[in-house]
């Protein structure tokens, strides 16, 4: 990539915006919302990012707004309707890994094309979006018209984020052939690779999904295992990998983990970063994340990008 990073970027989380309801107490989250705050607590290059989603005229909305603006992430996007804002029942086991229960018919199920969504797309740098933000059909219309309307150069980053049953094989046929950069976990790949008829192991399989689909980058998280980058080399069919095993840490929860690792990812490849600079300081800020509860700790300093 050549972007000039002396250029503010215009980087937007687009989809749920919703409360995890803990045993204890409720956080904020969604995953196009943890990827901004994420963004927008990691970045030293210039930039503004946005939250494009909907949330309800009630408390929870009034509260998602504010955690919003606390993160100093742009709220100008967000919309309001009659629906409640989005929760999620969320369970975490004995090892620290979440299980999670969703709300039906919610705001940010009803999002609504506007010409402020069209000039936000206009300028974007960057868009993160996932599956589930795409569960109902009014905010499939609205995520998938966003990603087209964004610049060529946009990174068009799909975060699977598979959350059953709101996704199907025929979303995903649709979705990441709008994509440009692909996340996923050790769960989803398989998905991935039986939706798109692939064959072999993990290296293999991501191989010939950025050949496919012609990608900009891939990142696999494999959880407490590692985690594996593959990088196009702007040669055709040549690429760069990077495979890191992950840092121990004392995990908390691991809501956001991921998230945090996308949003490194994003801000790592809009400022140019080697690909093993940029993956080692995606690994030790999502492991940050699992050290701490919730999905949207404050980021401490010595994580900022450098």
């Amino acid at each position: 990539m050549t972007q000039d990073t002396n250029v503010k970027k215009t980087i937007v989380g687009l989809g749920e915006i919703l409360w995890d309801i803990f045993p204890d107490a409720a956080k904020f989250g969604g995953a196009p919302a943890n990827f901004a705050c994420s963004a927008a607590g990691l970045k030293t290059i210039p930039a503004e990012v946005y939250m494009l989603s909907a949330v309800g005229n009630d408390a929870f909305g009034q509260q998602a707004i504010q955690s919003l603006l606390s993160h100093n992430v742009c709220i100008n996007a967000i919309q309001q309707n009659a629906k409640a804002t989005g929760r999620v029942n969320v369970t975490i086991d004995q090892q620290g890994i979440a299980s999670y229960e969703f709300a039906a018919d919610t705001a940010w199920d009803n999002l609504k094309w506007s010409d402020d969504c069209a000039r936000l797309a206009a300028k974007a740098d960057a868009v993160c979006w996932g599956t589930l933000g795409q569960r109902s059909q009014a905010s499939q219309n609205v995520i998938q018209k966003f990603v087209s309307a964004t610049p060529p150069q946009c990174l068009r980053v799909l975060d699977i984020n598979l959350r059953s049953p709101f996704w199907s094989k025929s979303l995903l046929q649709h979705s990441l052939p709008m994509a440009n950069v692909l996340k996923c976990n050790e769960d989803e790949l398989p998905v991935l690779s039986e939706t798109f008829d692939m064959n072999g192991d993990d290296h293999s399989i991501l191989l010939q999904l950025q050949q496919r689909f012609s990608l900009k980058m891939i990142a696999l998280t494999r959880g407490a295992q590692d985690s594996i980058l593959v990088q196009e080399c702007g040669k055709i069919q040549q690429t760069e990998t990077s495979q890191i095993p992950s840092i121990p840490t004392q995990i908390v929860d691991t809501v956001g983990a991921g998230d945090c690792f996308t949003a490194a990812i994003v801000l790592g490849m809009l400022n140019n970063m080697k690909l093993t600079d940029l993956h080692s300081w995606a690994c030790q800020a999502s492991a940050y994340v699992c050290s701490q509860p919730g999905a949207t700790p404050r980021i401490p300093v010595k994580l900022h990008q450098r």
